[in-house]
């Protein structure tokens, strides 16, 4: 693993007029920002509904560890201008192990780490296929969800520290179970990944550490007392009971 904690130090808490204002207002951030928040498995899962602040975590992590925001790999080029930070991000500290410092620390061609949001995911997949330091196939001629398992076949190849906002967004069930795999792989072989989803798919990872995120703020929780995965398996087994509610 390459990062031990994220937290907000004591200098660099918001004050009261900050608290009053997003992204201090999410609970789950206010919680970050109060208590701090400790890895524990090399595989984390952020699971939430719409506007529980997941991506806003993933993002602030990201930044925290040299990821743009916008999505992309660590040290992508040289004498690039710092990109604007989040508000979040902007406070946001990481407590790095041994080895998240030394390639902090270290030269370029030692740095792994990627962030795959869905949001810009699709534009890297049309301009970076062939580009240097990226992945070789012409990703603006496949599907989408082609293009995000080239994407990941290519750049989380090594151990390295790697953070994902919604990556199945463009996957189908197949490609999600592929995409446990190689998360799965990840975690057995020496890299760290952080990854925010909706997908009980993804969040089924054998060995991941769930954390559970909403009006509570956040807590760790095991797959199958999530409300997402109930909210599917009632779903799926009686779809009247959610339509009739929304459908005359």
């Amino acid at each position: 693993m390459f990062v031990r904690r994220a937290y907000v130090r004591e200098a660099n808490r918001p004050g009261r007029a900050e608290r009053g204002q997003w992204p201090f207002t999410v609970p789950c951030v206010a919680e970050l920002v109060d208590e701090g928040l400790r890895f524990e498995a090399p595989v984390t899962f952020f699971v939430g509904d719409n506007g529980s602040g997941k991506s806003t975590l993933v993002e602030a992590i990201a930044e925290g560890f040299k990821l743009d925001s916008y999505g992309g790999r660590l040290a992508a080029l040289r004498g690039r201008p710092n990109p604007t930070k989040t508000p979040l991000g902007e406070v946001l500290t990481l407590e790095t192990t041994a080895a998240g410092s030394r390639m902090l620390g270290g030269p370029r061609s030692r740095k792994q780490g990627f962030f795959l949001r869905a949001e810009t995911a699709f534009q890297m997949t049309e301009n970076l296929g062939g580009v240097p330091g990226y992945w070789e196939d012409n990703t603006a001629e496949m599907s989408h969800g082609e293009g995000f398992l080239a994407v990941f076949r290519s750049m989380f190849a090594k151990p390295g520290f790697y953070v994902m906002d919604e990556p199945e967004a463009a996957l189908s069930f197949t490609s999600c179970l592929r995409l446990v795999g190689l998360m799965h792989a990840l975690g057995k072989t020496g890299a760290q990944v952080v990854c925010a989803t909706h997908s009980p798919i993804l969040a089924s990872t054998p060995g991941a550490d769930i954390i559970e995120v909403g009006e509570h703020g956040f807590r760790r929780i095991k797959w199958d007392e999530l409300e997402l995965v109930d909210h599917w398996r009632r779903y799926l087994d009686n779809p009247d009971s959610y339509l009739r509610h929304i459908i005359d």
